[in-house]
This record gives C-alpha cells, structure tokens and sequence, in this order.
C-alpha cells in the first residue's frame, strides 16, 4: 500500500474545557482590539477554531461571552500572581517580584489593560454583574495582606498598610506606562522598550518600598 492509500491519522476530539479556553482567549484578544460593540462572535469562533453555536452554548450570546472573557483577564493575572511565591521570599523581595510581575503581565498580555479600558468606558456595567468577581480579588488582598504582615512583624514595614489601596498604588504606576506606551513614545521621545520598562518596574518597587517604611 502506498503512502498516499493510508488513512489520515485520526484527530483527537477536544474536550470542552479545551474549548472554553480557546474561545476564552480569542474573545480576549477581539474584544480588547475592536471594543464591545466592534466585536465579531464570527471572528471568535474563527480564531478559536469552533463553531459559533457552539460559543452560544458556552456563553449564550456575545454580552455573555464579553462578561467571561472580562473575568478570564481577572483570573489570568491572579493565577500568575498566585505562582510568585511571595512566601517563601523576605516581605521587601516579595514586594519587588508583585511589582515586576505586575508591569510584565501589563506589558506581555496587553488585553488586560485593554479589556478594563472598554469597560471602563462602558461604565462598569458588565463587572457589576459578575458575582464572583470579588473572591477573585480577594486572593491577591489575602496574599498581600500576609506579606504586608510579615514586613510589619520584622520592623521593616508599617503595620497601618492597607493591602487593597496598596495594590493600587502599585497598578497605578505599572499601569500608566504600559498604557500610554504610543503616546508616550511620541511627545516625549521616550524608548517605551523592555529595558526602560523594566527600569521603571525596578524604580516603582523601590518607591512602594519606600511607602512601606515604618515612619520616625
């Protein structure tokens, strides 16, 4: 029998958690580029390799996929924020691994900053609507508030730290950069490469550092 005769090797099914994935990140990566209303569901099942009935029995209908896609980019930096081990460092390297990991996943999964941008510009809507979402969150507060306490308990932070307000100082000033990353580049003549933005992730962690210092 000849090579051209033998039957194609068979493909395997993908399981429907496989699936939910995929179309999960297509739907991040379409919505971030093109808004809520510019988005395709035909492009989503496109890119994700699936059916569009199979989305809506998934998802029910494109407001349904854009909610989960919005609580997958929640979910994807907790889960990398959950792989730091933050407890196995001192609390001031702890904080120095949140913030560079903080200003890499802004700057390597760009439909993060995208994704709350549309949906900030839709008012909060959507995020209201997820039940869930706090105890998402919860993760990251519970995980810096033990950080935050043991920094406290060594002498080395202040013990009046709130874990929550201090996580946004420190998204605020990865947040900015990686955000304004174009027009930055062009009023300023800024580099806005790797280098200069993990220059500026190392200069933002020594100043929360510096915010932590237990007062005279």
């Amino acid at each position: 029998m000849s090579d051209h005769s033998k039957p194609a090797p068979a493909r395997r099914p993908r399981d429907a958690e496989q699936s939910r994935r995929l179309i999960l990140q297509a739907a991040l990566e379409e919505f971030s580029t093109y808004g809520h209303s510019g988005a395709r569901v035909e492009r989503i099942a496109s890119s994700a390799g699936v059916s569009k009935p199979l989305i809506y029995d998934h998802f029910g209908d494109k407001d349904g996929l854009y909610a989960a896609a919005l609580k997958q980019a929640y979910v994807q930096i907790r889960e990398g924020e959950r792989e730091l081990q933050l407890d196995d460092l001192s609390p001031d390297d702890a904080i120095r691994t949140l913030v560079r990991f903080t200003m890499d996943h802004f700057r390597e999964k760009p439909w993060f900053i995208r994704m709350l941008n549309t949906e900030n510009l839709l008012g909060g809507e959507t995020i209201r609507q997820i039940s869930d979402v706090k105890s998402v969150q919860s993760v990251l507060v519970d995980r810096l508030q033990t950080v935050l306490k043991r920094g406290a308990k060594d002498g080395v932070f202040r013990a009046d730290a709130d874990p929550l307000e201090f996580y946004i100082f420190v998204a605020s000033l990865c947040w900015f950069p990686v955000s304004n990353i174009h027009t930055l580049r062009a009023v300023f003549g800024l580099p806005m490469d790797e280098p200069w933005l993990r220059r500026r992730a190392d200069e933002a962690a020594e100043m929360v550092l510096g915010y932590l210092r237990p007062k005279d």
